[in-house]
């Protein structure tokens, strides 16, 4: 009987603890500033390994740093510069050696697949989740990761489970809740009073640090948010600062669970897997969304899919052939404290989710960029590209014009071709072939 009433009264002594310092201010968007103060001593403590290893090992920290930042070393000028030293005169067995150079970088090292995987650090960050693995450095570094272990599995995880709990279980009962009163402006309040809160309190359970710039440019009801995606807590990093209209297709287990709750309080656009395939229905109720001026802005991931955080992919043209005004906004994560990309071929939901909370934290920038309307003289697919480049240029990101679902899919017929197209311009000169070396 001891041994029970002293489990209730840790258990108690915990639960108080995890009410009065996380989840009463997480509901009420205050900051005791203990994420803060975690997170700055866990900068100096990844700035003493950097340095423990550079001494140690410099030689080791060398290859690791240029390993870090590609397999091999390229030129990154463009084909037609480098095309450009051939033309004019007679052809030379030796050209061919330049596109055999340019095919065996793309073979070894392509600039889509790498994509598709973890980015690699600079510095060891005291996680066992690198692409090259880090061996026994010194005795006083193995004893603060070992230390490094205990507390992010005996107590941040423990401590992340029950904050993940009370979030997902407080959001399905508020607004299962809340979804039983008749439409009005106080269900509106309540609605966006229960999103915020509950994510924050997810954040929370994630030691989520989040600075949020230009602050201005908010998505305003009527609009549709478009931002770059590495990760389905994206969802909750963004809701933290304003409640938004989720657009997915409908799941089942918990996440259907959640997603049902949800659209009683919210009105959220969940599509069956068929009707996902009819572009036009999807774009018809998405319309009908943002007609209504009074309704949460629409929340996007034009890129389809999760890249890993180093670029931004191609833009789908449907979210831009909507119309109405949109709410760019970049994400940038640190991937120093925890990798918040989610390697969906890799890894599950849970085991992702197992992956992230054993982290240090995660820490991110969100940047929200002027609004953009489709101008008169332009195409869907123009108007995507630009926002697109608006988002990587801000959030530091490397533009690439892939198509995210080359994750899964193989390259289109009609991509090659097009590409094929460019090679052979890029050979003759522009797009006409030179008729006096004939």
């Amino acid at each position: 009987m001891e041994g029970a009433e002293l489990a209730v009264q840790v258990l108690g002594t915990w639960l108080a603890l995890v009410l009065s310092l996380i989840l009463l201010p997480s509901a009420f968007g205050v900051s005791l500033g203990i994420s803060e103060t975690y997170i700055k001593i866990l900068v100096k403590t990844l700035e003493w390994a950097t340095l423990r290893i550079q001494k140690e090992s410099p030689k080791e920290s060398v290859l690791k740093m240029s390993a870090s930042s590609g397999i091999i070393q390229r030129d990154e000028s463009p084909m037609e510069k480098g095309m450009s030293g051939h033309r004019g005169r007679d052809f030379e067995l030796s050209d061919v050696f330049y596109f055999f150079k340019k095919g065996f970088e793309a073979i070894v090292e392509d600039e889509v697949t790498q994509r598709f995987s973890s980015e690699e650090l600079v510095s060891w960050n005291l996680l066992t989740r690198t692409n090259i693995n880090f061996q026994y450095i010194s005795l006083r570094l193995t004893m603060v990761w070992v230390l490094g272990v205990i507390v992010r599995y005996c107590f941040l995880l423990p401590l992340r489970i029950t904050l993940a709990f009370f979030g997902i279980s407080l959001l399905v009962i508020g607004t299962t809740a809340v979804g039983q009163l008749p439409n009005s402006s106080i269900k509106n309040w309540l609605s966006e009073l229960v999103h915020l809160t509950c994510c924050r309190i997810c954040v929370r359970s994630l030691s989520g640090t989040i600075h949020y710039h230009n602050k201005q440019y908010r998505p305003q009801k009527g609009g549709i948010c478009v931002a770059n995606h590495t990760s389905p807590i994206d969802v909750l990093i963004l809701t933290t600062d304003g409640c938004y209209a989720m657009v997915g297709q409908v799941h089942g287990g918990l996440m259907g669970v959640i997603q049902r709750a949800m659209v009683k309080a919210c009105p959220h656009v969940w599509f069956e897997r068929s009707e996902m395939k009819d572009r036009h229905l999807v774009t018809e109720r998405l319309r009908e969304h943002i007609a209504d001026k009074k309704k949460l802005p629409i929340l996007i991931f034009p890129e389809g899919t999760c890249i890993n955080n180093t670029s931004v992919m191609m833009f789908k043209k449907g979210s831009f052939e909507i119309g109405g005004t949109i709410y760019p906004v970049a994400i940038k994560y640190n991937p120093q404290f925890g990798d918040a990309f989610w390697n969906s071929s890799k890894y599950s939901m849970v085991s992702y989710l197992l992956r992230v909370m054993t982290s240090w934290a995660i820490v991110c920038d969100v940047w929200y960029l002027p609004p953009m309307t489709r101008e008169a003289n332009e195409d869907a697919v123009q108007f995507a590209n630009r926002v697109k480049s608006a988002i990587a240029v801000q959030g530091g990101l490397t533009e690439l014009p892939w198509d995210g679902g080359l994750k899964r899919a193989k390259v289109k017929d009609t991509f090659k071709k097009e590409q094929q197209k460019n090679y052979s311009k890029m050979i003759v000169g522009n797009g006409s072939i030179n008729t006096e070396s004939d």
